[in-house]
């Protein structure tokens, strides 16, 4: 054995947790899931940091409990500590996080030989976790893996700094203090482009329901209308994206089991969840400022109704079976009603009823997909959703008769007074009926072949026959009109 193996062999491995081992934060990961299991704790928060962040991270972790075996961990750090267990190295690892989950997750991995975190008489950060280390390892030398300038005061001291990071800047930090270094990359980096695929804006493409009241009544050309219409829609998207967000803090453990979803941005852990609850409020204050200077008061409250309705249905409704897909119909719904008041136009009961039961067949289609999914991969229930696999064949029946039940409302509506009044040749409105037919059975059979991997919505935005079937019916309107 030469002196360089010697000396690896008899070098402890320190490793940091969070953002290091891990590509979250288990503080956050915890406090999510204490407001999700109730809310009014968030009462007690204030009390508990007052009290010092070992007392938080304490009172937080009495209460809420991490699947560990979920969290994001990085690939190649696990590679670089296994390789220095193949080389008898003793691992440790040292980190501010509560000793309860520090402990399971050494549990969980099992790579660790020791074990030293946060306790309810110290904060392990820093200064505090360099003298925890050093009193270990009896003033011996180390190496460190970290990722923060937390981290610093151990590099300092430490043989080797093995940094978890793709920021130059920060890289260059900490040669500053440190000459033995080594990186290992982060495989991702935060942009804009990933900031706009965590608030989904593909999925603005459904606010556009806020222009058809303006387009069925005929003032489609009124400049006015539709600049103050379009003012509504980026409100209403920016107020969906908070909800995203928050569908997706919410739903961490949920999507980080289901086959595409582990992908997202907070799942995986790219996005800090500290800089999504930021974001959200952010993102309500702006669009509430422009709805209240650039639309109206009456358009403000529809806007506030739909945060609030979408805020109960991520804490409660999505988990009742059958409440979740008729909110989600109701909130399509909601969005032509809040077109119609942003342009002060007449709202048929025909519309709102037709559109009910379009968007329920739609909602259907999104939860009959997830089930096949569940089948594919044979397992029972649906996580975070009061589904089973087994209630495929039922969804996929509610579901197409809803569709053909809104084609039924269609044609009845071809006979009232509105339509006499709004169309020269009402007749020609009966091809929309067809077209509107092929359309629905058209998405079921689709989804029915397991095809349907988007909100059907998304799917019809990427979709050319969509495309086609809209230029149909617009081309028979205009006919109509004339």
């Amino acid at each position: 054995m030469n002196p360089q193996s010697v000396e690896m062999n008899t070098i402890p491995l320190v490793v940091d947790l969070d953002g290091s081992l891990i590509a979250t934060d288990c503080l956050w990961e915890s406090l999510l899931i204490l407001l999700k299991s109730n809310p009014f704790y968030l009462l007690f928060v204030p009390f508990w940091i007052f009290k010092g962040k070992q007392c938080l991270k304490e009172r937080v972790t009495d209460f809420a409990q991490i699947d560990v075996s979920l969290l994001p961990y990085r690939q190649n750090v696990l590679d670089y500590i296994q390789t220095a267990r193949n080389n008898h190295r003793q691992i440790i690892l040292a980190t501010a996080t509560d000793k309860r989950i520090a402990i399971k997750i050494s549990d969980y991995t099992g790579i660790f030989d020791k074990v030293i975190a946060t306790t309810k008489e110290k904060n392990l950060s820093g200064k505090n976790k360099l003298e925890k280390i050093q009193d270990l390892i009896q003033n011996g030398e180390f190496d460190y893996i970290g990722n923060s300038s937390d981290d610093l005061p151990v590099w300092n001291v430490a043989r080797r700094a093995i940094v978890v990071s793709s920021n130059n800047n920060f890289i260059k930090k900490v040669q500053t203090i440190q000459s033995n270094i080594e990186v290992l990359p982060i495989t991702y980096k935060i942009n804009i482009g990933t900031i706009l695929k965590a608030i989904r804006v593909h999925q603005w493409i459904k606010n556009l329901l806020l222009f058809i009241p303006l387009l069925l009544a005929h003032k489609i050309s009124d400049s006015e209308l539709i600049l103050k219409t379009f003012v509504g829609f980026f409100c209403f998207s920016l107020s969906a994206s908070s909800v995203y967000i928050v569908n997706d803090l919410f739903d961490l453990e949920s999507d980080r089991q289901h086959p595409r979803k582990k992908e997202r941005a907070f799942a995986a852990g790219i996005l800090p969840i500290s800089f999504g609850i930021i974001f959200v409020p952010f993102l309500i204050v702006l669009s509430s400022l422009l709805s209240l200077t650039s639309v109206s008061l009456e358009f403000t409250f529809v806007l506030w109704a739909y945060l609030l309705i979408t805020t109960v249905y991520s804490f409660k409704l999505k988990r009742i079976v059958i409440v979740d897909v008729l909110v989600l119909a109701g909130l399509y719904s909601l969005r032509i009603f809040a077109g119609s008041v942003v342009g002060s136009v007449y709202l048929s009961p025909w519309l709102i009823a037709f559109a009910i039961f379009l968007f329920l067949s739609l909602a259907f289609v999104k939860r009959y997909s997830e089930l096949l999914l569940l089948l594919s991969a044979k397992t029972l229930k649906s996580s975070g959703r009061g589904y089973y696999s087994t209630d495929v064949e039922l969804v996929k029946t509610v579901g197409i008769s809803s569709g053909l039940i809104s084609v039924l409302v269609f044609a009845l509506y071809m006979n009232s007074r509105e339509v006499s009044a709004l169309y020269h040749h009402p007749q020609m409105l009966w091809l929309i009926g067809m077209c509107l037919l092929y359309w629905i059975i058209r998405i079921w059979l689709i989804a029915s072949r397991g095809k349907m991997n988007d909100d059907p919505i998304i799917f019809t935005v990427k979709d050319k026959a969509s495309y086609f079937i809209a230029f149909i019916m617009l081309s028979i309107i205009i006919v109509a009109t004339l």
